[in-house]
């Protein structure tokens, strides 16, 4: 899952792709290195952000997402808004990546299941203004897992095929870095729900943290790493920046546990 960030402050590439045709463009070079699915979004949900009004959101992501539909890749709005959601799936998106999990507007469950779209269910402590004060559990692991349980139940009650249900243990919102590793070890646990697993670790701050690396561009590395270890636990969707960077090492790694060679 190639990031379409049409937005000024995302944390990892904010105003890189701000512009529509720049947008566009990267989009496009994201499916050619691999990408099978764009995930567009027109508001950062970095920790300590703030809310983007709707109709600017929907102004962002939509002519994006229209000019997007001759790529062959399958096209995901990121966004927690329903009328956002709704106006995205009328220009040609078939996914919703929604980072509360139905939570801000539960009438998104029942667009998507309307749509037979595909969704991503993600595990987020309270808010992005307030996810990263002081976050505590008392099993990160256990408590995710609850909260996705939770939360695919609505969904499949409000009429959403569970063959079109992902789900995401949300690394970095409203978690510590051990959180973060804590979850990453144990990310099994979480794929034995039973439902394809999406990780998205893509650049993110435990990262720099970790590598002492400030510049969110200079952690492809380590965000490969992640990604391989995800693999090899159970995760087969990777939300990610860095596209080709992850396809080759998600290749090399693949075929290494296949052991056929293929």
């Amino acid at each position: 899952m190639g990031i379409v960030n049409v937005t000024p402050d995302s944390f990892a590439d904010g105003g890189e792709w701000f512009e529509r045709d720049a947008a566009i463009a990267h989009g496009r070079s994201l499916a050619r290195e691999g990408a099978t699915i764009l995930d567009v979004g027109g508001e950062s949900t970095r920790p300590f952000s703030d809310p983007v009004p709707e109709d600017e959101e929907r102004a962002r992501v939509v002519p994006v997402i229209a000019a997007l539909q001759d790529t062959g890749a399958q096209l995901s709005v990121d966004t927690m808004k329903l009328d956002v959601a709704r106006a995205a799936i009328r220009a040609g998106a078939t996914y919703v990546n929604d980072v509360t999990a139905f939570r801000h507007e539960p009438a998104m469950a029942a667009l998507v299941a309307e749509h037979g779209c595909d969704c991503c269910l993600m595990h987020m402590l309270g808010e992005p203004k307030t996810m990263q004060v002081d976050p505590r559990y008392d099993d990160v692991v256990s408590d995710v897992k609850a909260f996705l349980e939770e939360r695919v139940a609505f969904a499949v009650s409000e009429g959403i095929a569970e063959e079109r249900i992902m789900v995401d243990p949300g690394i970095g919102f409203g978690k510590t870095v051990a959180h973060n590793l804590e979850l990453l070890r144990r990310l099994d646990e979480i794929a034995a729900l039973g439902f394809t697993l999406l990780l998205g670790t893509s650049r993110k701050r435990f990262l720099g943290s970790l590598t002492g690396r400030e510049d969110p561009h200079e952690r492809v590395a380590a965000t490969v790493a992640t990604n391989v270890l995800a693999l090899e636990r159970g995760a087969t969707v990777f939300r990610v920046h860095d596209v080709a960077a992850t396809a080759d090492a998600l290749t090399v790694a693949a075929a290494t546990l296949r052991g056929d060679g293929a």
